[in-house]
């Protein structure tokens, strides 16, 4: 058996074809999708990149393993103590050492470890690509590593091939040459005018006047991507460059199954496609960047081509979490489940091909913000708890059926909805907390160490900024809110 995991940093699913999109970002995703199981409501557990990539590929929830942020100590796994033997438990369970125990010769191409100093992300891998750009890098550079690795051992048996393409991240930087291929067609429907100059008029990191975080940062005018999105025109081209991104990774994907196709193996080889995240642009006020729990940030694609069991494509609306992807993968390679994961198999249904969802799921964000989500019915009520000086309410609740881009908050209308989310919450954390070996809220320690990691210390001069460009208001709003921020730099 071959198994090809396309992990495709920052890519929202209703930005591809397969998923309804107007534009034709992923002719080659596509062509997938056609031979697929296309998952409608698959979530990460922790976002955004370090949380989320060390909950899937530990099989367990950042609550217990500690990573739920990018810096500060929750960025780094609990320590073990006394308890740990020579052999760590990212070394015993995680995703890859579970494959490498049935069989499977593991390999990622990713510059994802040196990035985020993850080094525990590695366990469980037999060979270990790195671009060595750091991060960022575009398909280009990580592409012709997969392929020379497939050239050389793709014909062999049991392998299981990890590539990891970062190009719909901010800031946009596809090739000049590559041009863009949606100059001539309209933004999506639902990104009017009237959004972006409620936007304008608001505040927060990555809102249109400090689109790439608390300023308009000077140092992205070498990439192709606005300083500040002060027309509609901006936002097209942010957009534009975004769906660009998309596209670009859809060229590479391409490359690759054509090395599958080259090989004669394409046909018996195990194809999924997803990502670590999905990207706000314009929710929430939040311009191409991904800070909260939400629908938009916390749902993911996820397209599964298995041959023998999705010849014939069809669409799964259970609601799961992306490590039930990650079990259920498992035990279909003949591998078993390391009995500390939080993942649960769904591999009976997904042979049968029926849904078996779970009731609810709850999504967590502490790098930009410190917020949990709540994902039931048609709902996602979210609960904050550092708003990350974005224009988060403590509470507030979409109808995602009818609000897809979370527009209207309907948590004064529909208190009862929102006492059903609350007690989902309370549930999820009691059984956090006991089945946890360390016994403590990692959110706690993101807010004893002076709140998410990429807005820590940033308030003042933000403070400053909006009263320099007319926003006062929100200012004093912001100041209401956190004093102590503000005193702890006097």
């Amino acid at each position: 058996m071959r198994i090809l995991y396309l992990d495709i940093d920052t890519l929202r699913p209703d930005h591809l074809g397969c998923y309804g999109y107007h534009r034709n970002t992923s002719p080659n995703i596509d062509e997938i999708a056609r031979r697929s199981v296309r998952f409608d409501n698959l979530y990460v557990t922790d976002a955004p990149c370090l949380p989320s990539r060390t909950a899937l590929w530990s099989g367990r929830t950042g609550y217990h393993t500690g990573v739920v942020g990018h810096g500060g100590t929750p960025a780094d796994p609990y320590i073990e103590g006394p308890t740990r033997d020579f052999t760590d438990v990212f070394g015993k369970t995680s995703w890859m050492s579970a494959l490498r125990k049935a069989g499977f010769h593991t390999v990622t191409v990713s510059p994802f470890a040196e990035r985020h100093s993850a080094w525990h992300w590695l366990a469980g891998y037999k060979e270990v690509y790195n671009p060595g750009f750091g991060g960022l890098e575009r398909a280009e550079m990580v592409t012709p590593l997969a392929l020379d690795w497939l050239k050389r051992k793709g014909a062999t048996d049991n392998w299981f091939l990890h590539v990891n393409l970062w190009d719909p991240h901010t800031p946009y930087r596809t090739p000049v040459e590559f041009g863009n291929p949606f100059k001539d067609d309209p933004l999506p429907a639902w990104l009017t005018e009237e959004i972006w100059r409620k936007g304008w008029e608001g505040y927060g990191p990555h809102s249109p006047q400090e689109p790439h975080g608390f300023d308009n940062n000077p140092d992205m005018a070498q990439f192709d991507t606005p300083l500040i999105l002060d027309s509609m025109d901006a936002v097209k081209r942010w957009i534009d460059g975004y769906d660009t991104g998309i596209r670009y990774a859809d060229d590479h994907v391409g490359k690759i199954i054509e090395a599958l196709t080259d090989l004669g193996v394409l046909d018996d080889t195990v194809i999924f496609l997803s990502s670590d995240h999905g990207e706000t642009q314009g929710e929430l006020n939040v311009w191409g960047d991904h800070q909260t729990a939400d629908a938009i940030t916390c749902r993911v694609p996820l397209l599964v081509s298995w041959p023998g069991l999705t010849g014939t494509p069809r669409v799964d609306k259970g609601l799961h979490y992306h490590f039930d992807w990650a079990a259920t993968l498992l035990e279909l390679a003949g591998a078993t489940v390391p009995s500390n994961w939080d993942g649960q198999p769904f591999t009976a249904a997904f042979r049968e091909g029926r849904e078996a969802g779970r009731d609810f799921l709850v999504t967590s964000q502490m790098a930009w913000s410190c917020q949990r989500g709540v994902r039931f019915g048609d709902y996602i009520c979210l609960r904050t708890y550092h708003d990350g000086y974005k224009m988060l309410e403590p509470v507030m609740l979409f109808n995602l059926a009818e609000d897809p881009h979370e527009l209207n908050d309907l948590a004064s209308q529909k208190p009862e909805i929102v006492n059903q989310a609350m007690a989902f919450l309370v549930d999820w954390q009691q059984q956090q907390a006991l089945t946890s070996l360390v016994g403590n809220d990692p959110m706690l320690t993101v807010l004893r160490e002076g709140g998410p990691h990429h807005t820590r210390n940033q308030l003042p001069a933000y403070l400053e900024r909006l009263r320099a460009s007319g926003r006062a208001h929100h200012a004093e709003t912001l100041l209401k809110r956190h004093p102590a921020d503000v005193l702890a730099r006097v």
